[in-house]
């Protein structure tokens, strides 16, 4: 039987070995699993025990595994597995996460056991409210569960801030399964509120933002218009709403904690975080341009894997890197250059391919212009003042939300080729 304790399990090593994935069907009933000796556990804090959020209690839910009648357990709870070699939660499609949540499917991404770094996302309908929510399952292993416990803290504050659910994917519960921390999420622009309440999100990329609804309409894309097709035009699907969510909150820093050395995905990380030069809020802010550029062409803007290159692309989109940056760069960052502040790229290790990269780059005035007609004159204006190198110098998130790119206008001025 599945029991609630206002406890926390005590984590237990995961056997690195490999192992054959377990099997997912219903076709034949698990061995049930020996019973561990009760392990000193730890109790969480009475303040995260029950957390309020909006009009609402949050509270923590601890279910326990280790309960179990002739192998199957009760209240609708699936059968007893061990996690997989990285920690990740095993469970199949149509069977209950807690007697409350049924398992509609994983979303995002792959096949139904991809997972990501610090968990993954599952579609659940909550049997006590009527409705479809997202779950999102962290890995069992303690350093996620961790950053679990700060992002829950993130997501509360954030509700407080943000009544409406207007910018932010909100949170409606959170528990402990299994030795798994879960947030329960409504199922679904970065705003200053984030930046208002000392809150740096550090990990901004398409994938963390979210279209509130999935219909769409379709329209003619102009592109395809003049070329013969069997049915005399091409179309394209544009969302019926561009309401969107920013989600993903489980590499959250607050201004005044402990900052990494290495912050944000690749593609969307800041020359600031390259450099060693420390970060802050505006590193967001460049993930923000970053993403915009994207949006209009269809492609990252800085597609690499590498300190150097990732440095040689912003050079050949933006322009040089500012001597003073390059002076205040950390010991790690100094062999990315010559003497005279100068770039060291390409090198004798570079590749032709990484140079066929980094070359066919223009700039990026004309990048944009590539994808948007002539009256694209704001958004250009936009994209230089948050990707300019200087943090400093770099647009706050208020300041970009008044720019003239985002006041109410005819949408057709700015001609998206999306």
């Amino acid at each position: 039987m599945e029991t609630q304790r206002i406890m926390e399990i005590p984590h237990r090593s995961i056997d690195k070995r490999p192992r054959k994935r377990p099997r997912l069907t219903w076709d034949m009933p698990p061995p049930p699993p020996p019973i561990p000796p009760p392990l000193p556990c730890k109790v969480l804090p009475a303040s995260n025990r029950s957390q309020e959020v909006g009009n609402g209690i949050v509270p923590n839910h601890v279910y326990s595994s280790s309960m179990f009648y002739r192998g199957t357990s009760r209240n609708g709870s699936p059968p007893w597995r061990p996690d997989d070699k990285d920690g990740h939660y095993v469970f199949a499609v149509g069977e209950n996460l807690t007697p409350r949540y049924r398992i509609l499917g994983k979303m995002g991404e792959g096949s139904i056991q991809d997972s990501g770094t610090f968990g993954q996302v599952l579609e659940c309908f909550d049997n006590e409210k009527k409705e479809v929510v997202a779950i999102k399952i962290v890995r069992s292993l303690i350093k996620y569960r961790e950053a679990a416990m700060t992002e829950i803290d993130v997501l509360m504050r954030l509700a407080k801030h943000d009544v409406s659910g207007s910018r932010c994917v909100q949170i409606r519960n959170w528990f402990d399964y299994r030795n798994h921390i879960c947030i329960t999420l409504i199922l679904f622009l970065i705003s200053a509120v984030m930046h208002d309440l000392c809150l740096i999100h550090t990990d901004l990329k398409p994938e963390n933002i979210l279209l509130v609804s999935s219909e769409f309409i379709k329209v003619p894309d102009y592109k395809f218009l003049s070329r013969t097709t069997k049915d005399g035009s091409y179309f394209k699907n544009l969302p019926k709403t561009s309401s969107i969510k920013l989600i993903d909150f489980g590499s959250t820093t607050f201004e005044h904690q402990d900052h990494s050395y290495v912050v944000s995905t690749r593609h969307y990380r800041a020359p600031e975080v390259i450099l060693g030069l420390g970060w802050n809020y505006p590193c967001d802010l460049w993930s923000v341009g970053c993403i915009l550029v994207e949006l209009c062409t269809g492609e990252a803007l800085f597609q690499t894997h590498e300190n150097l290159e990732h440095l040689a692309m912003m050079e050949r989109v933006l322009g040089p890197l500012p001597p003073q940056m390059v002076v205040r760069a950390d010991r790690r960052a100094e062999k990315y250059f010559r003497r005279g502040a100068r770039l060291g790229w390409p090198d004798s290790s570079t590749s032709r391919e990484s140079m066929r990269a980094v070359w066919k780059l223009p700039r990026l005035p004309n990048l944009i212009m590539q994808h948007v007609d002539h009256s694209a004159g704001d958004l250009i204006d936009l994209l230089q003042g948050l990707l300019r190198y200087e943090p400093v110098e770099r647009l706050r998130a208020r300041e970009a939300l008044r720019h003239p790119f985002f006041l109410p206008g005819d949408p057709k001025r700015y001609g998206y080729s999306l």
